[in-house]
């Protein structure tokens, strides 16, 4: 064997040690612990509102489904009982149902206690009172979707600041090295299409669950309505006997 074959086989024979793996795959966590300060700052700012949104998304569906269970058992229970304000009076915490009840009640009594001198005016004022009633409850379960609006709307957009400031990095890198090379700008072209992506994954949620959302509290605004118009006409009648 000559000297050259020898050197050739040990030169195969010992590992480069300055050899680096590529990566096989994204990392998400690097990504961020890579990227500008900035893009990191929009990064966290759209994580904790998504964290946000799913808090919204999970307490809303459990809120309205209890208040709608709670609702149906006590329209069950004010249409059977014989003591209307007996009933209000033992329901604790707040109740659409209830309250609406009792704003069109409150009113009644106001209208009738002296007697009625104008049944029209007497109907309008207690279907008044109670349609404010609907509307406030409608409002107060409504109050914490327009967070919802408000990410599905500009989440995209912050991401994409994101994601310009830091293409504008990576290209500023390229002056500074002198260096047009991929590999260059790759790694920060990467950073700022994560922040885009985070935005979108905050968006989209949102956006679904506020169409869903806003559908379900109009569905329960017609049903607190319905329940008005019934005590209404019922309340109509007995003013008619008077």
């Amino acid at each position: 064997m000559t000297a050259t074959a020898t050197i050739s086989l040990l030169a195969a024979a010992i590992p480069p040690s300055t050899a680096t793996a590529a990566p096989t795959h994204l990392d998400p966590l690097q990504l961020f612990l890579d990227a500008d300060i900035v893009v990191q700052i929009v990064m966290l700012g759209l994580i904790l509102a998504s964290v946000w949104v799913w808090a919204i998304i999970v307490s809303f569906s459990m809120k309205v489904g209890k208040l709608d269970s709670k609702n149906r058992h006590f329209e069950k229970n004010f249409w059977r009982s014989d003591n209307p304000d007996a009933l209000i009076a033992s329901i604790d915490g707040e109740l659409p149902s209830r309250n609406v009840a009792e704003a069109g009640l409150a009113e009644w009594r106001a209208s009738t206690e002296k007697g009625v001198a104008d049944r029209d005016g007497a109907r309008s004022r207690i279907s008044q009172a109670m349609d404010a009633a609907v509307t406030l409850e409608s409002d107060r379960l409504a109050a914490r979707l327009n967070f919802l609006a408000t990410v599905g709307s500009v989440a995209p957009f912050v991401g994409l600041f994101g994601t310009v400031w830091g293409i504008m990095n990576s290209f500023f890198q390229i002056g500074a090295q002198s260096n047009t090379s991929l590999a260059v700008v790759a790694p920060g072209i990467s950073e700022a299409l994560f922040a885009t992506a985070i935005g979108l994954f905050a968006a989209i949620p949102a956006v679904i669950a506020y169409n869903r959302f806003s559908f379900r509290v109009n569905s329960f605004e017609t049903k607190l309505y319905r329940f008005a118009d019934k005590l209404n006409a019922s309340l109509s009648r007995e003013l008619e006997r008077m």
